[in-house]
């Protein structure tokens, strides 16, 4: 397995102040840049605004590049600047994936985000430590609970948080928290106690984003999710977005363009994770955030 700086992870894995409470979104540097280090609120943990998603359509995107492409991929991004990778349990090969593209590169220049799937009779150490072992690393940076979609998951997933919590303990992992999916579990991510990094769907039109049904096909509340962003964003928590192109179906620059600025100017998230298939698709990303940040 990769070897881990120890120095490294207590740097990335240190709490940080609490934000103030209040509910406008987060200043922004002046002329900042997608390439830039923020730090993901109480976790400490310190991710590049951009990240390099591996998530469109459950993964078979990234998985039909094969390994080859795939790691050509990963290092063009790198060496843009982008450092933060994310992936899933639920994504097919791609932890595996991920581990061999990152292959050699010095493991604390970046930071590696995973979400494990909270499953009944499943033990969270040997799922956590199973993770760890296919990607190739000492340690996730960042781990979520992964799809939260009901709004009795703070209590259904106790087992998990504990075994997070332990797995933090044991500088298994940094920081952590849990990803969203409709706005009855939204709505118990305000006042969560737990809760280090958020994980939330954001656009300007509402594609894919959080409604009453989890699993809706119409669009998301905006307004109500983009309240529910900046009450955790306030109360510390960091904020990272994902469904920011409308799982593809922005077709037009124009768009993909408004949905980066809405979600750091009006929703105020963190970072944003987007998956990618060519190199083409990795520059605009990076030029619409730069511009939204200008």
């Amino acid at each position: 397995m990769a070897q881990c700086s120890r120095r490294s992870f207590l740097k990335t894995g240190l709490a940080g102040g609490v934000l103030a409470a209040t509910g406008n979104p987060p200043l922004l540097a002046a002329n900042g840049k997608a390439t830039d280090w923020v730090t993901l609120g109480k976790s400490g943990v310190k991710v590049t605004r951009l990240a390099f998603g591996t998530g469109t359509f459950s993964g078979r995107v990234q998985r039909e590049l094969g390994q080859d492409e795939f790691t050509r991929l990963v290092r063009y991004a790198y060496d843009k600047g982008i450092r933060f990778f994310e992936t899933a349990e639920s994504y097919g090969e791609m932890h595996k994936m991920l581990g061999v593209a990152l292959k050699g590169i010095p493991r604390d220049s970046y930071r590696l985000m995973s979400k494990v799937t909270t499953r009944e009779g499943v033990d969270p150490r040997t799922k956590i430590d199973e993770l760890r072992k296919l990607a190739n690393t000492d340690y996730f940076d960042i781990l979520l609970l992964h799809y939260q979609h009901v709004a009795t998951w703070p209590a259904d997933t106790v087992r998990w948080q504990d075994g997070v919590q332990e797995a933090k303990e044991r500088k298994a992992v940094a920081g952590y928290g849990a990803s969203v999916h409709g706005l009855p579990a939204l709505r118990r991510f305000p006042g969560n106690k737990w809760l280090e990094v958020a994980m939330i769907r954001m656009n300007h039109k509402g594609t894919k984003m959080d409604a009453e049904e989890y699993n809706t096909s119409g669009l998301g509340n905006v307004p109500e999710v983009v309240r529910h962003t900046r009450q955790v964003h306030s109360e510390g928590m960091g904020v990272i977005s994902m469904k920011l192109v409308g799982e593809g179906a922005f077709t037009t620059r124009e768009d993909r363009r408004a949905a980066m600025k809405f979600a750091f100017r009006k929703a105020g998230v963190d970072s944003v994770t987007l998956g990618y298939k060519n190199t083409a698709e990795i520059d605009e990303a990076i030029e619409n955030l730069n511009l939204a940040l200008a």
